[in-house]
């Protein structure tokens, strides 16, 4: 099931996209749900709304937080010139940072080097604390794409992450969630990202050195994931510089696409429906 949030002239709502691959009654329409399946159980108000006619926004805007992992793709680690850490290295990234698909990813003027990095992104479900491994799919609702953007030059230059990962804008996710998959379909379908059509990464999430589960249970050991967090899990190796005018696609087999113009810091302004 592929839930959006989405606008169509008004406040945000959330609905079942039906592609037409899906062979079903209403392909290329989202039927619409009378509220937030994360905050409360919904139901189908009977609308349905054309997918051309709706402007996609940012699947989930979490209410708490962003945990991303680094060098979870040993490939990746080494192209940067970095050893695989023997503890997973988790940092956060603020939810102001987060916008939709085809919003403008701002590329400040504080930095030269702004790369992308695709990511498979687990959307949490439940309260979670002290979760098992074991006991790792109870507490997902579902998955999407996310793209990392990363000032390369300031994570450097800073000797921490929090501003080359949390500028406004430096988290693109979509284009909607994926509620059908389990752990194990998801632990090895493809990613690929493209710059202005050119594939700069090919990789696949079974090359991750930590699986969903064992992400779940170390994070959730430190810190409590409550509903519509999200946990970005490592990119693939390939990750590059992203200029002004530059278009970067993001696909994750069985999820979708997720496809953002780079703009400068002087451009026309991203904006957020919350």
């Amino acid at each position: 099931m592929r839930i959006a949030r989405f606008s169509a002239g008004s406040d945000p709502q959330y609905g079942i996209v039906e592609l037409a691959e899906d062979q079903g009654q209403h392909p290329g329409t989202i039927a619409v749900l009378n509220g937030d399946p994360l905050a409360t159980p919904v139901q189908l108000t009977g609308e349905r709304i054309e997918l051309d006619a709706a402007r996609l926004l940012a699947p989930v805007i979490p209410r708490s937080k962003i945990v991303a992992v680094g060098r979870n793709y040993a490939a990746h680690a080494a192209e940067l010139g970095n050893e695989v850490p023997s503890t997973p290295l988790t940092f956060f990234k603020p939810n102001t940072s987060v916008i939709g698909p085809g919003e403008l990813i701002i590329h400040p003027d504080t930095s030269n080097q702004v790369s992308f990095e695709g990511e498979l992104a687990v959307v949490i479900g439940r309260i979670a604390k002290e979760v098992p491994a074991s006991r790792a799919q109870e507490v997902i609702f579902g998955y999407t794409v996310a793209n990392d953007v990363t000032a390369r030059d300031l994570q450097k230059s800073d000797g921490q992450w929090a501003r080359a990962k949390g500028y406004d804008t430096f988290c693109p996710l979509g284009p909607w969630m994926t509620t059908h998959q389990s752990i194990e379909e998801i632990s090895d379908v493809s990613i690929r990202t493209t710059l202005d059509g050119v594939e700069q990464q090919h990789g696949s999430t079974s090359q991750m050195i930590l699986g969903i589960p064992e992400l779940i249970e170390f994070i959730s050991s430190y810190t409590t994931l409550l509903p519509g967090d999200v946990i970005l899990t490592g990119t693939p190796e390939g990750v590059a510089a992203m200029k002004p005018g530059q278009e970067v696609s993001i696909e994750i087999d069985g999820i979708g696409i997720l496809t953002n113009l780079v703009t400068g810091s002087s451009g026309s302004s991203a904006t957020t429906d919350a």
